[in-house]
């Protein structure tokens, strides 16, 4: 029986041109995270689950891991994250390091779920993260980095917007305000997540079964219904919390004088599902509604690093995988034409067979000066010359027939400019 020739389902073969775009992508993003002064780390392929079990969320663990029992009898899983591991290696040196840590990575990740437009089960996530920053400045950081990446490839605040909540606001509010358990919060957490998802008679029969009174109730609904920075300030000064008010004012603040409110909006439902986010969490959506969905997911956390029993340290990242980028950009139209098509600076041929040692010769000497060159290996007539250094994506042409191989030199023509010049074979050399 012939073996299957398509990749495993949920992940993709790149083929040059779709690997030109996916680099094209990844150029982007290093640029972006690199201008802010963060540097590149990578971890391994395969972490112990008991990592994921510290700190990622149930249906991560129980549905979607790819685990297996290695021969050494370990539980390991391939990475469906970076987080924790993130986390693992800055608990083993943030004592020794100057703070704040600027973090980014463009890992593979792989996660067992059902394939769907824009989720695979194999993808590439840029993650950025910034780890000690005094105060708030991290979280602000964090989401210039993120709306500098967008804006890096032509999107504007009408393709996008960056929808932010703030988690300890939302324990204040369902903890103290409304007199709630951790557990009926918690649960909570999760009708807030469905609510924009189903329709409201659902939202409200979730809310019934957990035994909330009329107060409760009353007060889960008005915070549900908090349209802005200003309204969620309001509320917490009509519940006398003014320190909360306070502290979340100040941070948003420099956003507005940034201009960076065009971009971010506030958003009560917005809480994302994992325990380890204590701060700021966000998620940019596009606003196209032929892909309306999160293409992005991040939040501040502070104790990522008590699994390794830390002492707390403040930190906020993102996760913005390539295949909801990649949908983003398509959507947008804002891929630049010609990304997928291949890029040389010289094509060498050859006319007369007499001159083949030469080629390799003139090959090799532009490559010596890190030029990327297409040798072709046999000769190729002149008709044909042209349109294949068109197709290999050549900005030159090395021609060498006859004439050349009997005076010693090259033709060498700008396909720009269109000038051609004769040059002498010991001149080239030198």
């Amino acid at each position: 029986m012939a073996l299957n020739k398509e990749p495993y389902k949920g992940t993709r073969d790149f083929f040059p041109k779709q690997k030109r775009v996916q680099n094209y992508i990844f150029s982007k993003m290093k640029t972006a995270a690199e201008s802010f002064g963060y540097e590149p780390y990578d971890g391994p392929l395969i972490e112990e689950v008991e990592l994921y079990k510290a700190k990622s969320g149930e249906e991560l663990i129980n549905d979607q891991i790819y685990s297996f029992t290695d021969r050494g009898e370990r539980f390991v899983a391939i990475r469906p994250e970076m987080t924790p591991t993130v986390a693992r290696m800055v608990a083993q040196i943030h004592r020794e390091e100057s703070k704040p840590l600027r973090w980014y990575s463009i890992p593979n990740l792989m996660r067992y779920e059902k394939p769907q437009k824009g989720r695979l089960r194999e993808h590439w996530q840029l993650n950025c993260d910034i780890f000690g920053a005094p105060g708030r400045f991290g979280e602000i950081e964090i989401l210039q980095v993120a709306v500098n990446l967008m804006r890096s490839f032509g999107a504007t605040a009408q393709d996008f917007e960056i929808l932010l909540n703030d988690r300890s606001i939302v324990d204040l509010t369902f903890q103290k305000i409304m007199g709630l358990s951790k557990e009926v919060a918690s649960k909570l957490y999760k009708i807030v997540d469905k609510s924009k998802k189903v329709p409201h008679e659902a939202v409200v029969e979730m809310v019934n079964k957990l035994g909330m009174n009329e107060k409760q109730q009353e007060l889960f609904y008005s915070y549900l219904a908090l349209k802005s920075f200003d309204d969620l300030g309001k509320f917490l000064e009509h519940h006398n919390e003014l320190e909360a008010r306070d502290n979340f004012l100040k941070f948003v603040s420099p956003l507005r004088e940034m201009g960076l409110l065009d971009y971010i909006k506030y958003d009560a439902t917005i809480v994302r599902g994992l325990d380890y986010y204590t701060g700021i969490v966000f998620e940019i959506f596009d606003k196209d509604p032929e892909n309306r969905r999160a293409i992005c997911g991040g939040g501040a956390y502070a104790n990522l690093l008590q699994i390794f029993n830390e002492q707390p340290l403040a930190g906020v990242g993102f996760g913005l995988g390539d295949v909801t980028l990649t949908d983003f950009l398509k959507t947008h139209k804002l891929l630049p034409e010609g990304c997928e098509n291949p890029v040389i600076d010289y094509l060498v041929t050859f006319q007369d067979e007499r001159c083949v040692s030469r080629a390799f010769e003139v090959a090799n000497i532009l490559r010596s000066k890190n030029f990327k060159v297409v040798q072709h290996f046999e000769p190729l007539k002149m008709n044909k010359v042209f349109p294949l250094a068109e197709k290999k994506g050549a900005s030159f042409v090395v021609i060498m027939g006859e004439t050349e191989f009997n005076e010693n030199t090259i033709q060498l023509k700008n396909l720009k400019t269109k000038q051609q010049e004769t040059i002498a074979l010991s001149d080239f050399k030198k």
